[in-house]
């Protein structure tokens, strides 16, 4: 099997040996390879062939991208980007319990294992992380030398009603819904090693829970609002590069970093994610808790109209946040939800809320800088309906 990519190489020995170990790679796994091409190899795997097709195709230098095969599978790969994919976004209803869709989508890893995880210093302290390689990522990877910092911050002694205990003052129930608490993975079921929770993604330097408040997976829901960017006249404004109509979303500036964001935050304990989209907009977008009854009635009337629409599912995953440690971890689902007409909640004026500095309309563009793996969400979004990026 070669492609014309491929022919067009010198037939040089290291080329050669990298054809010949392809080959075998493509006669032995022809049931799971996708495509070859442009010397770039998509497999779709079982997991345990990962590792092994991993190391064959680092020792010859060949770029790849790997899936793995069943719950949480990807719908497509992209060895740059961690989630691009035309396909990755389904509709559904915001009514819903998302919990028990069956059209999850779920990004495969970035070439660069979880990068914000391992910043040099934890967010909102002094703490200095135990420095992580790429290749020592992986907890399938022996590494007696490793000490990584623990540190949970001080708000956590305080026992806040959103946390948990401390490990030993009580005994949580990982991989499973916890009574009210859901302690599931949507990376699937994850480690637990002497009674904690061990990151599905891997080592980042920090043990503890850090600045989140639940041992192993903390669920949150990101609402990506949008809407078409008009002129005086109500006519689509198009990009005059790429002659696609300009999208624009609305963007929080957080107060604990400085930067833009989707609005979001965590699921409380038994609360449906179409719920949390609901609420989180109108709290940290319009500032629905502290406007009068009369403006929470109006905002509650367009957001409702809003919500009750077919929403797209984005992404329903692992997040690559700064605030994630060893056996604590931020997990979100993102849903698109589009005011076509601009008529809904276009017309109603932003206002930020507590947890947000700004919040603004925002043009949607390749150029942007936000918060943990918010652009790729933006981008998803912006291709899946045709618009400028």
């Amino acid at each position: 099997m070669e492609t014309s990519a491929t022919a067009r190489c010198n037939r040089s020995p290291l080329v050669t040996s990298r054809r010949r170990a392809v080959y075998f790679l493509v006669t032995v796994s022809a049931p799971h390879v996708l495509v070859l091409r442009k010397r770039m190899v998509h497999f779709l795997l079982r997991p345990n062939w990962i590792r092994q097709i991993r190391v064959a195709l680092t020792l010859f230098g060949l770029p790849y991208a790997v899936c793995s095969a069943g719950v949480g599978s990807a719908i497509s790969c992209s060895s740059s980007h961690p989630f691009r994919t035309s396909h990755a976004i389904r509709t559904i209803s915001s009514s819903c319990c998302y919990r028990y869709m069956t059209s999850v989508c779920t990004m495969p890893p970035s070439t660069v294992p979880h990068k914000n995880s391992r910043c040099p210093e934890y967010p909102g302290s002094k703490i200095k992380r135990f420095p992580v390689p790429d290749a020592n990522v992986d907890w399938s990877q022996n590494w007696p030398q490793y000490k990584p910092v623990s540190h949970s911050d001080p708000v956590l002694a305080k026992k806040p009603a959103w946390a948990d205990p401390d490990i030993g003052s009580f005994s949580p129930h990982f991989n499973t819904v916890d009574g009210a608490v859901d302690r599931t993975s949507f990376e699937g079921k994850y480690k637990v090693e002497k009674e904690k929770p061990l990151n599905p993604r891997g080592r980042t330097g920090l043990t503890g829970r850090g600045l989140l408040g639940r041992w192993g997976p903390n669920h949150a829901a990101d609402p990506i609002v949008s809407r078409w960017k008009v002129d005086a006249k109500g006519a689509k404004i198009h990009h005059p590069v790429s002659k696609r109509p300009v999208l624009q979303f609305v963007s929080i500036k957080r107060k604990d970093c400085g930067e833009w964001a989707i609005p979001g935050g965590m699921v409380d304990a038994g609360e449906q994610v179409s719920l949390t989209l609901q609420r989180e907009f109108s709290e940290e977008a319009l500032n629905s808790l502290s406007v009068s009854p009369s403006e929470k009635a109006e905002i509650h009337k367009r957001i409702d109209k809003l919500f009750k629409s077919p929403g797209f599912q984005v992404y329903k995953g692992y997040v690559d946040d700064p605030r994630n440690t060893d056996n604590a971890w931020m997990e979100t689902v993102a849903v698109n939800f589009h005011d076509e007409s601009g008529d809904s909640v276009s017309e109603l004026p932003l206002q930020a809320g507590d947890d947000a500095g700004q919040v603004q309309w925002v043009d949607a563009d390749s150029s942007l800088a936000l918060y943990a793996n918010h652009s790729h969400f933006l981008e998803l979004v912006a291709k899946e309906r045709k618009a400028h990026w």
